[in-house]
């Protein structure tokens, strides 16, 4: 009887071992998603040739973070006020890898620059007057021809042999191509020069055949911008506002912390983003004074501060510059 205890004893003890075990260790299909890093935009972006211009605040985007959880994981996040633990159906389009979400990300936050850029420029002196030659690749539609193959950032410099000396030049080319011909794209890319060949196709249900490109005109001095490994499309207006202030007398900080989010297209409106809560906190722990907002997240924005920063609704860049006094 005894021996019999003994072993009961020693299978519970086991199986309590690999219960806690799994708890540790086992990644569930749940995802703890809460603040991420607050960083600050200035000092990651970078432009050759024209004169920057310090400031003595900072401008700073937010961000949201998630992970895969363990059940123990899962049950801390569920503690933390500031953490919420989702499924992964709420991150993941169906049937989507970690890979393929991670390169959308990427692919979205590369828009997100130039588009931001774009904005930025045409609020400066000599533009949009003043460009670099060939065509800059904007975005790439998913599931068109040029997926895969163009990038945004990418700037065509040649279409068939024929130089593109500008954005209008490299449409009218595209434009006369026929349906089903390839075509020999000259592209730029990471100062590398090389041939790309694309053939036009229907890709998108009710719409002409397509390269799948968008193009605005290229950037009259080399702008990059460093992301890092923070994706999706959210920190367009922060990072416009960065380049406008390094670019112009002044300062839109006005010695303060000013924190925000919001998606940028190229004619300067100002779009809802997800995780706005999240990022609200972020920027509270940053210690911002002012919190820019796109309008359809303002309610929301507001239900999670604690109060210590203003919260200000942007629509658009001018929107915003106004709000800062260079309006």
């Amino acid at each position: 009887m005894r021996r019999l205890l003994k072993y009961a004893t020693y299978a519970a003890l086991f199986v309590s071992f690999g219960t806690v075990l799994a708890a540790v260790s086992i990644p569930l299909p749940y995802y703890a998603v809460g603040p991420g890093p607050a960083r600050e935009v200035e000092p990651l972006i970078h432009v050759e040739g024209p004169t920057v211009y310090a400031s003595a605040g900072r401008l700073i985007m937010t961000t949201v973070e998630f992970r895969q959880v363990t059940a123990a994981e899962a049950f801390l996040a569920w503690l933390d006020p500031h953490r919420s633990v989702v499924s992964r159906d709420s991150l993941y389009a169906p049937g989507e890898t970690q890979a393929q979400e991670q390169s959308r990300s990427i692919s979205q936050m590369d828009t997100s620059k130039i588009d931001a850029a774009f904005v930025a420029l045409q609020r400066t002196d000599g533009y949009p007057k003043d460009h670099g030659a060939g065509a800059l690749i904007e975005g790439v539609a998913p599931g068109c021809p040029a997926e895969g193959k163009l990038f945004a950032g990418d700037v065509i410099t040649s279409i068939d042999g024929t130089p593109v000396a500008s954005q209008g030049r490299a449409q009218g080319l595209l434009d006369a191509v026929p349906t089903g011909s390839p075509v020999t794209f000259g592209v730029r890319a990471s100062g590398k020069t090389q041939d790309v060949v694309i053939t036009r196709r229907v890709c998108v249900d009710g719409r002409p055949p397509l390269f799948g490109i968008s193009m605005i005109p290229n950037f009259p001095f080399p702008v990059s911008i460093e992301s890092g490994d923070v994706g999706g499309p959210s920190a367009g207006l922060m990072w416009a506002l960065g380049l406008y202030d390094l670019l112009t007398p002044g300062d839109l900080t006005g010695g303060r912390t000013i924190a925000g989010t919001g998606t940028i297209e190229v004619d300067g409106r100002v779009g809802p983003i997800g995780g706005i809560q999240d990022k609200v906190v972020a920027a509270e722990s940053a210690g911002a004074q002012v919190f820019l907002c796109p309008q359809g997240n303002l309610k929301a924005a507001k239900a999670a501060s604690d109060g210590s920063m203003q919260i200000v609704p942007v629509a658009t860049f001018g929107n915003a510059l106004t709000l800062l006094g260079a309006g």
